[in-house]
């Protein structure tokens, strides 16, 4: 291999860990959802986000964004509410599993706005990996088709649908983001600007939760923080098209955190389209990407 061509092994592995974490979270704001609503979990979420990255941002003495870092968490942050919202009240009316594979659309919507965005060529064995990791997908939807989940369960998986649109956008916004602005930067100004969203509506929707979700706003706060820092992170060293079919590992955290928390099986179909993903992200992690950022740029 070309040594002044660095591998994506590394950014590719970290990008996987920060999809682990996002997963926990979004099977602890599944509960927390079912318990106070979505938008109530999603402010009381990202309020904690924010006081979390506050210390830390303003503790290390991180200068403030310039005008072009602040339009794009402005962009990032504003679009986040509103897919996160949709996602979160679709997942309280769908499996975990089937919420998370619907959504999976979006890296392979993902990778056709990088090279109209971004500007970023799409090689084929990059368009190969999304599409088999797609078909995985499509396979596992086959072996959930035939559940009986009702109406509120249509309504569910159209507003995953509608995330997942945005979420495409969210990718290319997370590579854009990443190469002017360090992780610490990201994660707080995210939390930030989403909580500045839904504070908005707070006088109309906000409840204040019972003590007995504290601990798990706390923790989904904390998975939702490390997942940013470690996917700023990734972004910031392998383009986009590298890193989408990565997404489609959320899916096995999905299975399994559904299976062990909320009583969902898995079907085999389920297994099968898994196996699918897994290869595309063993495809798609054997590629090399050119330099994209200062390597002594990290968290």
């Amino acid at each position: 291999m070309n040594r002044s061509v660095p591998s994506i092994a590394l950014p590719f592995a970290v990008a996987t860990l920060g999809i682990a974490l996002f997963s926990g979270m979004d099977a602890v704001m599944k509960h927390l959802a079912l318990a106070i609503g979505a938008y109530n979990a999603l402010l009381w979420r990202t309020l904690t986000g924010a006081v979390i990255g506050g210390l830390i941002f303003f503790g290390l003495r991180r200068p403030w964004p310039g005008r072009a870092a602040m339009r794009i968490h402005l962009i990032r942050g504003i679009m986040s509410s509103v897919m996160a919202i949709l996602f979160f009240w679709g997942l309280a009316r769908v499996p975990l599993a089937q919420g998370v594979a619907l959504a999976f659309v979006a890296p392979l919507i993902a990778l056709y706005l990088a090279a109209l965005i971004l500007k970023e060529k799409i090689e084929r064995r990059a368009i190969l990996a999304s599409l088999l990791g797609f078909a995985g997908v499509l396979v596992i939807l086959a072996g959930q088709a035939q559940a009986d989940l009702g109406p509120e369960a249509f309504r569910g998986a159209l507003a995953i649908l509608a995330s997942a649109a945005l979420y495409a956008w969210n990718i290319i916004l997370m590579r854009q983001q990443a190469l002017v602005a360090k992780p610490f930067e990201i994660a707080f100004f995210m939390s930030a600007i989403m909580s500045a969203c839904f504070l908005l509506v707070a006088p109309l929707l906000g409840d204040v939760p019972a003590a007995g979700h504290v601990p798990a706003i706390l923790s989904s706060a904390a998975l939702a923080f490390g997942s940013l820092l470690l996917l700023s992170w990734a972004y910031a060293r392998a383009e986009a098209q590298y890193l989408a079919p990565v997404e489609y590992t959320a899916f096995i955290w999905a299975s399994m955190f559904g299976l062990i928390f909320f009583a969902e099986p898995v079907r085999p179909l389920t297994l099968a389209g898994a196996a699918m993903i897994v290869v595309a992200c063993i495809l798609a992690a054997r590629r090399t990407a050119s330099p994209v950022a200062d390597p002594a740029a990290g968290v």
